[in-house]
This record gives structure tokens, C-alpha cells and sequence, in this order.
């Protein structure tokens, strides 16, 4: 059973700005509308393999072995220092012109599946969060596990996919300047390279 509890929670967790929120954002900002979805679907599918460790046991592996949560940590830090110098150097990526710059689908659902991939407090989160809200006395464990996942990757879809859109929707208004387009570039790479510095001095 989904509670309304379980869904005022999520809800509250899924639009808390995180790396997936700022990395559709400026999708959405350079790329617009469709590359914000595409963005969206692929930080969705990046929280797959932490909610199947999750329901699998193997986030408790993550949780007590050092080792593989420095390993995975290290690997995140290392995209998004890459995602920051990425940013930082491509001067063209805020420039608005007659159509946004071409991107391919898969590329920017990739990379957007990466960073959610190689976040492993993810499987901290939800080996901590998930399990509270399957009842006791629930037939099926397993499957409410299951459903309530979904719930909440369908919820994040559509939250990231409306940050998306509605950073499209300013992308005119806000970027007509070369000034601005500089200052939202240094500020993006800036922002990737904090969300790796804090990724890489937290414990668990």
C-alpha cells in the first residue's frame, strides 16, 4: 500500500536539489525542452541499480565494506570534477540561438544515468528510507518494496522533467547576454565541482 505519508516524504526528498536536479537544470537551460526530458529519463534510470541493491541486500555490503563505498565515491567524484571542467570549457553551451545546441539522446541519457550511478549514498538513502514505509504485516515484502519503488522513480521522472521545463522556460529571458551565459557557466561548473568535493569528504 502507498501511503499519502510515503508520498508527502518523497515528494519533499525529490525536490531537494541534488546533483540529478542541477545536471537537468542545465540541460534544460542549454539544450531545452526535449534534452531536459531525456535528462530527466536518465537520472530516473540511474537510481535502477541502487533500488535493486537495495531490495537485493546489497546496499548492507555497501554499508559495511569501506572499500566499496570509497571505490564508487571516488568514481563519482571523478565525473562530476569531470562534468565541472566540461561545463566550464564549453563556452558555446548557453549561447541561444535559432534552435538549441544538437545533442544525441542517448549521450545525455547516459551521462545523466552515470552521475545518479556512481552516487553511492543513493543506496544508503534507500536502504535507510524505503523499508519504513513496508508494513510489518505485509504479505509480500518484496513486491510493496517493489511498487514503492516505482512510485518514487515515477515521481522523480516527473519532478526532473518539470525543473526542466521550467528552466527551458526562463532559457530566453535569462541567457540573451553573453555576460549572463558566462556567469551561468562558471556558476554550473562551479556548482559540479562542490557537489564533488562534498561527495569525496563524506563518510557514509
Amino acid at each position: 500500500m502507498v501511503t499519502l505519508n510515503f508520498l508527502i516524504t518523497s515528494l519533499i526528498v525529490v525536490l531537494i536539489p541534488g546533483t540529478g536536479v542541477v545536471f537537468t537544470v542545465s540541460t534544460g537551460l542549454a539544450l531545452g525542452r526535449r534534452a531536459s526530458v531525456y535528462a530527466s529519463l536518465g537520472c530516473t534510470a540511474g537510481i535502477v541499480p541502487h533500488l535493486v541493491a537495495t531490495v537485493a541486500g546489497l546496499s548492507a555490503v555497501m554499508h559495511t565494506s569501506a572499500l566499496a563505498f570509497q571505490v564508487l565515491k571516488f568514481a563519482g567524484v571523478a565525473y562530476l570534477l569531470y562534468l565541472a571542467v566540461a561545463t566550464w570549457r564549453d563556452k558555446a553551451a548557453f549561447a541561444v540561438g535559432d534552435a538549441p545546441a544538437a545533442a544525441s539522446a542517448w549521450s545525455l541519457v547516459s551521462r545523466a544515468c552515470l552521475l545518479n550511478i556512481l552516487n553511492p549514498k543513493l543506496t544508503i538513502f534507500f536502504l535507510a528510507f524505503l523499508p519504513q514505509f513496508v508494513a510489518a504485516d505485509s504479505p509480500s515484502p518484496l513486491l510493496h518494496l517493489l511498487l514503492l519503488s516505482g512510485v518514487f522513480m515515477a515521481m522523480t521522472f516527473v519532478v526532473f522533467v518539470i525543473y526542466g521545463l521550467l528552466a527551458n522556460a526562463f532559457r530566453r529571458a535569462v541567457v540573451e547576454s553573453p555576460r549572463v551565459q558566462a556567469w551561468l557557466r562558471r556558476s554550473f561548473a562551479a556548482i559540479f565541482a562542490g557537489l564533488g568535493a562534498r561527495l569525496a569528504l563524506s563518510d557514509r
